[in-house]
């Protein structure tokens, strides 16, 4: 870590210890040191399957095929991952208050097994541990489809006959209303506002920066990559989330001289 990154961590930890209401914004970059491959970087996943828009999975078998081939794979891969150092800080440091809440763009699971608290937590484009029943809505745990599709059925199905599709946000599907309104929230009442992980470019859960910037928090981003707000941030590392993160919740929990 250069001494740059420590300087705006020393910063950074200083701003959290004293924030009142901290928002925590993380994406795929989270989750790359436990295995799972982010999308946009050499090697990610959309140099191996282009996304299918929701309109295609209602519309084509064939397509139907084609998302669940890539949702197969990818869950053979989550479902053996586990929660990596800058999960378990940032878990750390909700549970001693210090992360009112924490939305997240992965849809990995890996937040809520690192033990983060869930009543704190908005899995803002789904989850893939689970399945919904695009004819009857019907849920179930995403185990039901995945042994289907693991025993050879390219397109596993309901119970009803329609299809199941994992409980996540496609291309094409409106966020849950709610629970952008509550990132939103978060946003707006915050004085510290910290993306960790993510690209910044997703809308409108970006939007989140903008509307903490708007309301005077102070920004933080936490990224390898360049994002279009890095240079309204208050502070910028680049360096891995698995060391970052641990090191910022040491310096915002350790006990403070009198």
């Amino acid at each position: 870590m250069t001494a740059a990154a420590d300087d705006a961590l020393d910063a950074l930890s200083q701003a959290w210890r004293r924030a009142r209401f901290v928002a925590v914004l993380t994406g795929a970059g989270l989750s790359t040191a436990s295995g799972i491959p982010d999308f946009r970087s050499a090697g990610g996943r959309w140099e191996m399957y282009q996304p299918v828009p929701i309109q295609d999975f209602v519309a084509s078998e064939e397509a139907r095929r084609e998302y669940w081939r890539y949702k197969g794979e990818t869950w053979q891969v989550i479902r053996s991952a586990e929660p990596n150092p800058a999960h378990r800080a940032l878990a750390d440091l909700a549970h001693s208050g210090r992360v009112s809440l924490l939305v997240t763009q992965n849809v990995d699971g890996l937040h809520e097994r690192s033990g983060f608290p869930c009543d704190r937590l908005v899995n803002i484009h789904g989850s893939d541990a689970a399945v919904e029943c695009l004819r009857c809505r019907r849920r179930a745990p995403r185990d039901e489809a995945q042994r289907a599709w693991e025993g050879g059925t390219a397109v596993p199905r309901c119970g009803c006959g329609g299809p199941w599709k994992p409980a996540t946000v496609s291309f094409g599907q409106s966020l849950i209303a709610d629970d952008l309104r509550r990132a939103l929230e978060a946003a707006r009442e915050c004085d510290l506002f910290v993306a960790a992980g993510t690209s910044l470019v997703v809308g409108p859960i970006n939007e989140m920066l903008t509307v903490a910037k708007r309301s005077g928090a102070r920004a933080a981003i936490l990224t390898a990559s360049e994002t279009p707000f890095d240079t309204v941030a208050d502070w910028k590392v680049a360096s891995p989330l698995e060391d970052v993160l641990p090191r910022l919740s040491r310096l915002v929990l350790e006990p403070q001289p009198m």
